[in-house]
């Protein structure tokens, strides 16, 4: 094994490694690392000591519980899944673009619902959850979802953590970066149009690319409806918004607005857009926007090439992919990919870059070079950036502060430490870092391949997540933990700032439809057990109380349209009962105190169990009823 020593002749120098990271392993326990260039090196024994304490410190016992929720996309699976750190226990998963049978999202009438237009799509590619926030702090009330394969914007309310809205975003197509507005509160989410296309997208100008473009979206974070859409040069990567409330900026890695792989990667430079949102507001309550094709959307002209009053285009290094913004609200940074830079644009000189009194380089305070392929930064609230660099697989610890005194000709090293991760890092995230609140405690590495670290498991591998102390001046792994489908990014809060209900109430609107439905057929979902037909439509009203159903046996037709509607009479916590209909594809979950429903067309001829199947009592298997069909 080769020992790291830092390079003091060459401060900014890294070093390259293979595509999967052929890296220095220091430690019995698997703890890797390089300590910060110029300081005292530690010997591999006491790296591998200090890396022990710190696994101590992070380890959550039986009976006690995580300081902070963890919210991961669900990547491929279409969901969204809850951790506790630092134990790294998954707590939760909660299905929002998928159809998942223990809940019976996807499956039930409310879910239905919830998906609207897009009912009939079961999968998602999951790609980054943010939470509400008021002035700059989390405020525990949703937490927002993208899905890229289909374009849409999903809404989880964090007090039942159920999916309550989602939206399918006009005019664009691959939803990619999204982050929330900060200031004053989350009144919109911001959410990146990835790819070109024809607009309209009807079939015309397919072999056209001049005719192509894609928009900056912002959708009202109350009313799950769209805002106001910007037209673009180029394409939209990642996004980010300021702590004023007026400015958000958003990375483009084909300012070349090519097709090919060979042509979006021609020019040296792309860029990172920033826009004015007070502008735009402005323009759009005045009446100065325009409409495409049959949507209602607001739309203005953010292309450069129309001398835009809304947006800047600044100049940063070739394809660039992350853009983070510093919890301390001073600087935007954007992370150069197929450069080893990252670029600090400046905050508080935006506005006179939009007024014309600078140009848009002048808004650049700094691009240091931290190492090969920098993805995503965080930040630990104590002046420290984190820096993922995806083909050395490191994260990088370093100083802005200094990196804008090195810019300007100090000689100062602004790399603290490098720490080997595996494999291939993509986003990071620091304990509250996208918040004022940022507390540097833990980092989250989310790495793209695992390769050696768990037991195989066939050819498709798990990724790795690996949670690394922060609090001190040296990095430290303490956690490996396999995933499964490319969970793409997370956010990490304390749980102070998450109030999660112990049981449903009967009012709530996640089943008011429902509850109405059955107001108009006379029933009292929670005293009422009936049976109403309607032709072949037949609507069974239950109740369930562990360990029984209100109705022990009911009976249909061949070809009947069946709706079972249950109403959970349990006020106990964490007595969830279930629904499921033997050779029916019926499936549901009924919280306590909640009504769920589910519709399905009852079979052949023959007796059909239902029965509960969330375990819920001492004669669960016994909570049970017969489902006769007739011909």
């Amino acid at each position: 094994m080769e020992d790291k020593k830092p390079d003091t002749e060459q401060p900014h120098t890294v070093s390259r490694r293979g595509f999967l990271g052929a890296s220095t392993i220091a430690g019995a326990a698997g703890v890797v690392g390089a300590t910060g260039l110029g300081s005292a090196i530690m010997t591999r024994e006491a790296f591998a000591k200090a890396a022990k304490d710190a696994m101590a410190n992070a380890t959550v016992h039986p009976g006690e519980l995580d300081e902070y929720y963890g919210f991961w996309s669900g990547g491929h699976s279409g969901e969204v899944r809850i951790l506790g750190i630092p134990s790294m226990r998954e707590l939760m998963r909660i299905p929002v673009f998928n159809t998942e049978s223990a809940t019976g999202w996807g499956l039930t009438d409310e879910s239905k619902r919830v998906k609207g237009d897009s009912a009939h799509i079961h999968c998602g590619d999951a790609h980054h959850p943010h939470m509400s926030m008021t002035d700059g702090h989390y405020d525990g009330k949703y937490v927002f979802i993208n899905d890229k394969l289909n374009t849409r914007v999903a809404r989880i309310r964090c007090d039942i953590m159920k999916c309550d809205k989602i939206l399918s975003i006009p005019n664009v197509q691959a939803i990619h970066g999204l982050r929330v507005q900060k200031v004053p509160h989350t009144k919109y989410v911001f959410c990146n149009g990835e790819f070109r296309i024809p607009q309209p997208n009807d079939g015309r100008d397919l072999n056209d690319p001049s005719k192509y473009f894609t928009m900056y979206n912002a959708v009202d974070a109350e009313t799950m409806e769209m805002a106001f859409q910007v037209i673009v040069d180029g394409n939209l990567d990642n996004t980010d918004a300021d702590y004023t409330g007026r400015f958000t900026a958003a990375t483009c890695y084909n300012s070349e607005e090519g097709v090919t792989l060979g042509e979006t990667m021609r020019n040296e430079r792309d860029w990172a857009v920033v826009f004015d949102i007070h502008a735009i507001e402005k323009a759009v309550k005045a009446g100065k926007y325009t409409t495409i094709g049959n949507s209602k959307v607001p739309v203005v002209d953010g292309r450069a090439k129309a001398n835009s009053p809304f947006t800047r285009y600044i100049p940063v290094p070739k394809s660039p992919h992350g853009l983070n913004t510093s919890p301390d609200g001073k600087y935007f940074v954007a992370n150069g990919k197929l450069s080893p830079t990252v670029t600090i644009i400046a905050i508080d000189k935006l506005p006179d870059l939009f007024a014309g009194k600078i140009k848009e380089r002048d808004a650049v305070v700094a691009e240091p070079e931290l190492g090969l392929g920098p993805l995503h930064t965080a930040f630990d609230g104590r002046g420290n950036a984190y820096t993922t660099l995806f083909i050395d697989s490191q994260i990088c610890k370093w100083s802005p502060a200094d990196a804008i005194r090195a810019y300007n000709g100090e000689k100062v090293n602004y790399i603290k430490q490098k720490l080997d991760v595996h494999y291939q890092p993509g986003h990071n995230h620091t304990t509250m870092g996208e918040t004022r609140d940022a507390d540097g405690k833990y980092l989250i590495s989310l790495c793209k391949f695992s390769k050696d670290r768990f037991l195989p498991v066939g050819p498709l591998h798990p990724e790795n997540d690996q949670l690394i102390d922060i609090s001190g001046d040296e990095m430290k792994l303490v956690h490996d933990g396999p995933t499964f489908a490319e969970p793409h990014d997370c956010m990490i809060v304390h749980r102070s700032k998450v109030k999660p209900a112990k049981l449903w109430t009967r009012n709530d609107p996640f089943f008011a439809a429902t509850v109405a439905a059955a107001k108009k057929d006379g029933v009292n979902l929670e005293q009422d057990n009936k049976i109403i037909r309607d032709g072949k439509k037949v609507r069974i009203y239950m109740t369930s109380m562990a360990p029984t159903f209100g109705l022990n046996e009911f009976t249909v037709k061949t070809g009947d349209e069946v709706t079972v509607v249950i109403t959970n009479l349990d006020k106990i916590e964490d007595v969830t009962h279930g629904f499921a209909v033997c050779q029916h594809g019926v499936s549901m979950e009924v919280g306590p105190q909640q009504t769920s429903s589910i519709t399905f067309t009852a079979g052949s001829p023959g007796l059909y169990w239902y029965y509960c199947h969330w375990f819920c009592h001492a004669l669960h298997m016994e909570m049970r009823g017969r489902m006769m069909v007739e011909a």
